[in-house]
């Protein structure tokens, strides 16, 4: 008999066989600093963007506000380069392990999770690294 806690109806699949896409396609992925363990950031892969992170080594998305594909670091430098994969045990989360390159967060935070609640109340933990406009260029007006 198959040792529960090693046997997985996934095993021996193909990644993209394996995840379980959302009704719109897409799956969530979380981004974990590879030597850290630090939570950097959530983002949405559909299957192109998976396809292109395999296939780059580096960090692929999918946007949804945008309606587009990404690459992580593409218009700020801050690239994101896969380490390893994982897959939950339901097929329908990636956590990507990654090494990153200066900050994660568009808001120029090493982390996206910078807030925090205490006493009912949003607080923020860190201020920015880095200035978002000098990443991405000052808005237009």
């Amino acid at each position: 008999m198959p040792d529960p806690l090693i046997d997985s109806s996934l095993a021996g699949a193909s990644l993209l066989e394996a995840i379980r896409f959302d009704a719109d396609g897409l799956v969530p992925a979380v981004a974990q600093e590879y030597s850290t363990g630090h939570v950097l950031m959530l983002a949405w892969m559909n299957r192109t963007a998976v396809e292109a992170t395999v296939a780059s080594g580096e960090a692929h998305y999918y946007s949804r506000s945008r309606r587009a594909q990404w690459h992580k670091g593409e218009s700020s430098g801050q690239v994101q380069k896969v380490r390893e994969i994982r897959l939950d045990c339901d097929g329908d989360a990636l956590l990507l392990l990654i090494e990153q390159n200066g900050v994660a967060c568009h808001t120029g935070r090493r982390s996206c999770w910078f807030h925090t609640v205490r006493e009912g109340r949003i607080q923020v933990l860190t201020a920015p690294d880095v200035d978002p406009d000098a990443l991405y260029g000052a808005p237009k007006p």
